[in-house]
Formats: C-alpha cells, structure tokens, sequence
C-alpha cells in the first residue's frame, strides 16, 4: 500500500509540474505573438510590457527546476520516471530561451521606434511574417505534441525545422540585397535580420521540444541522429 500511495503521489506531483510547463508554454507563445505586434506597430508601451513580462518567465523557469529536483530527491524515481523528469526540465529550459528571443524582438521594435527609423520605403515585419507565423504555429504544435506525448506528431516537427532554416537563409540573402542596393534601408534590415533570426531560433527551440517529447515517449536520445529520416523512410515504404 505505501508503493502504490507513494506512485500515485508522484504521479500527482508530475502531473503539477506538467500543469505549470504547459502555462508556461502558454505564456512565452503569448510573449511572442505580442512581440511580433511590437515589430508591425512600433507600439513602445507594448514593447516594454513584453520585456518586463520576461520576468514571470524567469520565475517560472526557477520554480519549475526546484520542483524538479525536489521530486527527484522526494519520490527517487525509476529509470522510465526519471526520463520523464529530466525530459520537462529541459522542455522548461527551452521555454526561458524561447522567452529570451521574444525579449530581443520587443528590443528591437522599441529601439526602432525610439529612434524614429524611417520605414516607409522597407517594411521589416512583412519581411519577416510568413517566418513568424509559421514558427509560433510550430511552437503551438511542440507544445500540443509534449501535452499529449504525441511522438510522432513530434517527428513531423522535427522535420519541418530544416524548411524553417530554408526560409532563414532566403530572408538573410534578400536582405543583404536590399542593403546592397539601398543603402538608406540598412538600418530597417538590420533590425529585420536580428528579427528574423531571434525566429528562427524559437523555431530551434520548438524542434528541441519535439526531440524531448519523443525521448520521454521512446526513450531514444535522438539528437545527433538520423532518426526522422528513417521515420519518414518507414512510413513511406508503408504506403
């Protein structure tokens, strides 16, 4: 009886710390959408209300690890639990991270604001929007993948991260080309490449989420590895 109270109990407790990952997740998609208007509107009040708000992400963060370490010590979890704790831990990792980028862009778009960056000619956030919105539906689907240990929802996002990195790449080389030639929008591409890329790497970040979800379901470290591309080969051959 003492087994079972005491598995039902960290079964309890997980299902807590899961509870809080997941608001926390709610919390940095929201910091990112209100990012992004940031950028399009150069709304300054807004702007500094995301940066200031990295502090609940903060906490969180800090929180969410102590309840972590105090389950481990607590509860002393087997091997399959254990891969489930230190799996969120890191899920909670990446989240402050995605907190972090969404922090710079709000920088940005207040920066650009205050200096009154003539942006008539260049429109930096339609440069970036597609990425953008493309990424936070990544970020919503990692998030909605960990929730549910949908492993092989996983794997397709994993694999869609390569066509964020192509569509990176493509934003990086149409704005040298506008630098090029137009030297009056360097500075409004600048911010848009800073933009761009602190995307991408919330997009990288997402991926990592997708990576945890199926180390915690499978068991397998998958980083490093060819393992959705022998995913998509057995689907393929199934069909």
């Amino acid at each position: 009886m003492t087994g079972e109270h005491s598995s039902k109990q960290y079964d309890n407790d997980l299902e807590t710390i899961r509870s809080k990952v997941l608001l926390m997740g709610g919390l940095v998609e929201s910091h990112f959408h209100d990012a992004m208007a940031c950028f399009r509107s150069g709304n300054v009040v807004q702007a500094q209300a995301v940066i200031k708000s990295d502090e609940e992400v903060n906490r969180l963060e800090v929180s969410l690890d102590d309840m972590c370490s105090h389950l481990i010590v607590k509860r002393q979890p087997a091997a399959n639990d254990l891969r489930t704790v230190m799996a969120t831990g890191k899920v909670i990792t990446d989240l402050e991270r995605i907190g972090d980028e969404s922090t710079k862009i709000a920088r940005i778009a207040f920066e650009a604001h205050s200096k009154n960056r003539n942006i008539a000619m260049f429109s930096g956030y339609e440069t970036v929007r597609v990425l953008a919105t493309s990424v936070a539906e990544m970020l919503h689907q990692s998030l909605d993948a960990f929730a549910r240990q949908d492993d092989a929802k996983a794997v397709k996002l994993i694999a869609h991260d390569q066509i964020i990195d192509n569509d990176f790449r493509s934003i990086m080389r149409n704005l040298i080309t506008y630098m090029m030639e137009d030297p009056s929008t360097i500075s409004s591409s600048l911010d848009a490449l800073w933009v761009a890329k602190a995307i991408e790497r919330i997009g990288d970040h997402a991926k990592n989420i997708a990576e945890h979800t199926i180390y915690i379901v499978e068991g397998k470290d998958i980083r490093h590895s060819d393992y959705v591309a022998t995913k998509q080969e057995q689907a393929l051959s199934k069909e």
